[in-house]
């Protein structure tokens, strides 16, 4: 009995742990009907990480080529310095 319930909660953190897997590889993939724009962001405002850190709001200067924010897909070429960052291949 007892080893039966361990089955089923091993089965159910699984579950729980491939849920969780795919919810962030979306979070990787970007926002749908958004475009990463680099060049645009303020001193602290960027969305996510560069080769110079790794996390969102670490951004040291205003306009930095490598920084990025999520813009509205068709914004980012509207806005002068603004170019759509590449997905890595």
């Amino acid at each position: 009995m007892n080893n039966s319930k361990t089955t089923a909660s091993t089965a159910i953190a699984g579950v729980i742990a491939l849920g969780m897997m795919a919810a962030s590889g979306n979070a990787l993939a970007g926002k749908p009907g958004f475009e990463k724009c680099q060049g645009i962001a303020k001193t602290g405002m960027n969305d996510c990480g560069t080769s110079k850190h790794s996390c969102a709001g670490q951004a040291k200067t205003d306009g930095d080529a490598e920084e990025w924010v999520y813009v509205p897909e068709g914004t980012c070429k509207k806005i002068v310095g603004g170019t759509i960052k590449q997905a890595k291949k």
